[in-house]
């Protein structure tokens, strides 16, 4: 089953879904930027969205640029509030050592994926009930290194 909202939308380039039952819709590049190694920037996309309330955009990188170029969004994801009204930019990152990556105006640079969320309802306590896992943290369940689990 298929579930879609209406997103009002200003763009050079629509977002786009590759394929159909894919979770992100494609953004593209409105400026060509070369990124040398290691280096960071924060790219144009065109996009600009008037989300629903109980809504958020989250901004990933896409796969393929990232296992063959190592490129990818430094704050992955990157939100986008229901109240945000302005031009979605990506801040993508060069991660390779060794070579640089040139990006041209219409390359897809991105994904956006559109979720409904919750607004949480923080209540101070004094204690917190006790689960299974309790204050275990990073690496907690284990690790073992050379073997899989």
């Amino acid at each position: 089953m298929t579930h879609s909202v209406a997103i009002p939308i200003i763009a050079v380039n629509t977002p786009r879904y590759a394929n159909p039952g894919d979770a992100g819709a494609d953004l593209v590049s409105t400026e060509a930027v070369r990124l040398e190694p290691g280096e960071r920037a924060l790219v144009g996309t065109g996009v600009r969205i008037a989300l629903p309330e109980g809504y958020a955009a989250f901004v990933v990188p896409r796969s393929g640029l990232a296992a063959k170029h190592g490129i990818t969004v430094v704050n992955s994801p990157g939100t986008v509030d229901a109240g945000y009204r302005g031009e979605i930019r990506v801040s993508l990152l060069n991660t390779d050592s060794e070579d640089a990556y040139d990006i041209a105006v219409g390359d897809r640079i991105a994904q956006l994926i559109v979720m409904p969320v919750v607004t949480a309802r923080f209540e101070p306590v004094d204690e917190l009930p006790d689960s299974v896992r309790g204050e275990g943290g990073f690496g907690s369940t284990g690790y073992t290194q050379g073997k899989s689990e």
